[in-house]
């Protein structure tokens, strides 16, 4: 570990891919949490899988790929929200026809380019080592809006997340609120892409919050918890990696996988031993 962090900081491309790790961490530890709380995981992952289309369009008119994706991505945010709020399609029947639609039309457009698609498995998997310091200002970027963001607004944004109707009784814009958290749930999976890639990223939004919830159910404090999870788990992942080559995205999933099952396990002790004593002293 001590050498580790000594290249951290000799290694231009290592610096950059610790940071990516803390900064993605603490934007998916803010989101994911929104995310549980209203059941959008299944949402989630349609939106990473349908930003594939905006890269392979933006790779076959020599664009940047990530305005691709966002582009795409926000879009399919928007759209989901929309007709399922207007009840015309379901969540879930409109989040699988985008996953597929932006698949097909992502593998279309890269098929259609001429020569070899470069860094595509980067965008699949994620190459956290790719990460240059733009990546690094849109992460930092995103996570001081989502910080001031939670900060100012976070009463409307719990009513709206864990019940709307009475937030909309309460005079909050809840339409206002959905569609920007929508927009930043798209704008934080585009932007960790290169750290998780799409294949896995869904587990980084998710993972740390569900061990964030075995230790609180606050959500101020599961949220902070997530993001401290998410960080730490993403930076473990990397230093995993440098110790064994293996990808850092899976490395970084593992980690949080196996935390997940000791928690569990560990909660699942404390919860049957309070049972006992409550039985004793009873008895």
């Amino acid at each position: 570990m001590i050498t580790f962090l000594h290249e951290i900081f000799t290694y231009p491309f290592l610096g950059n891919a610790a940071l990516a790790a803390l900064l993605s961490g603490i934007a998916c530890g803010i989101i994911g949490t929104y995310i549980v709380a209203r059941r959008l995981v299944f949402m989630s992952g349609g939106i990473t899988h349908a930003s594939f289309g905006g890269i392979g369009i933006a790779y076959y008119l020599g664009a940047n790929p990530l305005w691709g994706a966002l582009i795409f991505a926000v879009c399919s945010a928007v759209g989901i929200e929309a007709f399922s709020r207007n009840g015309k399609v379901s969540e879930d029947a409109a989040t699988g026809v985008l996953w597929s639609l932006g698949m097909t039309v992502g593998i279309i457009f890269i098929f259609l380019t001429p020569g070899y698609a470069p860094n595509l498995m980067s965008f699949l998997f994620g190459n956290i080592l790719m990460v240059d310091s733009h990546n690094l200002l849109w992460l930092a970027g995103l996570d001081l809006f989502l910080i001031l963001l939670f900060s100012l607004c976070y009463r409307a944004i719990v009513y709206t997340a864990f019940d709307r109707e009475f937030a909309a009784s309460q005079k909050l814009p809840t339409g206002w609120i959905s569609h920007l958290m929508m927009i930043l749930i798209a704008a934080t999976i585009v932007l960790s892409i290169k750290t998780m890639g799409i294949v896995l990223l869904m587990s980084l939004l998710t993972l740390p919050v569900l061990i964030a919830g075995t230790l609180t159910r606050n959500y101020k404090s599961q949220t902070l918890w997530a993001c401290i999870l998410g960080a730490l788990g993403t930076f473990l992942g990397l230093y995993v990696s440098y110790e064994s080559n293996i990808p850092s995205g899976a490395s970084a999933i593992a980690v949080l996988a196996i935390t997940y099952g000791v928690v569990r396990i560990v909660a699942a002790c404390f919860r049957r031993l309070r049972q006992k004593q409550a039985a004793t002293s009873r008895g």
